[in-house]
């Protein structure tokens, strides 16, 4: 019998952008097996966080329909919600525009002992935000200039700062729009941004590299997530904060090394080629 055949891990965020990270779906069971093991790593990593007065900030960005919402119900499925917030800010009001342009974003940040999970972050204006012209070349420019120092003010605070970039193809993108038009439960995902996000794939490709350029420091790396295939993404997302953090009673043989084909840092995929 013939060995299946596997992709090579990608060597740049377009062919991770564009492809599947193995021929086969991971089994839903495995899925389900794993999923509760880093779940329970989770748990014990919250308790740590917790107990030792840490705080810890999770940005889940991507494309729409990448996949970031999924991904943050694993994350807090089990988590102490007394410790965890989940933040999904609206569209500015008109005070708002008016003030710097991370002061809104700020009132969220953790106190000790807590986990704060950015669904979309102030890296919307490096997104949506240039493409669909909500801001003048001349804020976009600046806010590239001042999120380097800004994080670098968070990290030298003691925060513990991840940032992850859900990726997923134009094909992918289209299929669960579609999804989410037939379905009626998930028909309030979509907005007329969403749609039109479709037709933009590449102007966000464009601003999207353009913000990695600028904003993946040493001190603020950015990770890309494979989320062509959801599952392993998730997984891969857990898996790779896991194994970046410390923490009493880590089962390193659980957590394992974050799997190359789902999960890379944007120097590797980007920045050195």
């Amino acid at each position: 019998m013939s060995k299946k055949h596997h992709p090579s891990p990608a060597e740049t965020i377009e062919e991770m952008q564009n492809d599947l990270p193995y021929d086969e779906s991971i089994d839903k069971k495995d899925y389900k097996r794993d999923l509760e093991a880093l779940q329970i790593e989770l748990l014990k990593a919250q308790r740590h966080i917790k107990a030792a007065g840490q705080r810890l900030v999770l940005l889940f960005e991507g494309r729409d329909a990448a996949g970031k919402g999924g991904s943050i119900k694993r994350f807090r499925q089990h988590l102490n919600p007394r410790g965890s917030e989940h933040v999904a800010l609206p569209k500015p009001n008109d005070a708002e525009l008016t003030q710097w342009y991370f002061q809104r974003y700020v009132p969220h940040l953790p106190a000790a002992g807590d986990i704060t999970m950015f669904d979309r972050s102030w890296y919307n204006r490096a997104g949506v935000e240039k493409v669909m012209g909500f801001c003048t070349p001349q804020e976009h420019a600046l806010f590239l200039r001042q999120v380097p120092p800004f994080e670098q003010s968070l990290v030298s605070s003691g925060i513990l700062l991840f940032k992850m970039w859900f990726t997923v193809s134009q094909d992918r993108q289209k299929h669960r729009f579609a999804d989410r038009r037939e379905d009626p439960l998930k028909q309030w995902k979509l907005s007329p941004i969403d749609e039109v996000s479709v037709e933009k794939y590449d102007a966000y490709t464009e601003a999207r590299n353009e913000m990695l350029l600028a904003t993946d420091t040493l001190v603020a790396p950015w990770t890309i997530i494979n989320s062509n295939e959801k599952r392993r993404a998730r997984l891969g997302a857990i898996r790779s904060v896991l194994h970046a953090l410390e923490y009493e009673h880590k089962d390193e043989d659980v957590i394992g090394e974050p799997d190359p084909r789902v999960v890379r840092t944007a120097h590797s995929l980007f920045i050195d080629n």
